[in-house]
């Protein structure tokens, strides 16, 4: 019970830390059916290659974040913008099912590409950070809305 406390509040401190940022590096509207699971991996790759050129761990795959990733990416897509409503909940969830002790996420739309997700997350300090963070590991969920846009939630967390 002590440690599941503790990681809640560790949540709730990482919850007003972490932002999201919605601009783009470029607005290019994606006209096309998007691969989705091939961006997934393609960012999941740029973020492991980030991680490795620091000298930090790869991030494992999990698929406890995956599934609350992904209802978190349709959310926004029902809802048309990006955020990190109900954030609390879904680390909580996330501490209890996978053990974690802290959780994080970053979020984006907007972005033609995982490159272009991937840069517009680097360049902002607070996802970098996340990014670079002490956490085990990660879930990305990508998905196309109707308009043709991406939407991209990532979920990380230390076990």
């Amino acid at each position: 019970m002590k440690n599941f406390l503790q990681a809640v509040l560790l949540v709730v401190v990482l919850s007003s830390v972490v932002s999201c940022s919605k601009e783009s590096l470029e607005e290019v509207p994606v006209t096309h059916a998007a691969n989705v699971p091939a961006v997934e991996q393609a960012l999941l790759g740029l973020v492991n290659d980030y991680r490795a050129q620091l000298g930090y761990e790869s991030l494992a795959f999990s698929a406890v974040a995956y599934s609350y990733a992904n209802d978190h990416t349709d959310y926004m897509i029902a809802t048309g913008a990006i955020s990190h409503y109900n954030f609390s909940a879904r680390a909580s969830s996330i501490a209890e099912e996978a053990n974690a002790t802290a959780v994080a996420e970053n979020v984006a739309k907007d972005y033609p590409d995982a490159q272009a997700a991937f840069q517009g997350w680097i360049n902002s300090e607070s996802h970098r950070k996340t990014i670079e963070g002490n956490f085990t590991h990660t879930a990305i969920s990508v998905k196309q809305a109707p308009d043709g846009k991406l939407y991209f939630t990532q979920l990380f967390y230390q076990q």
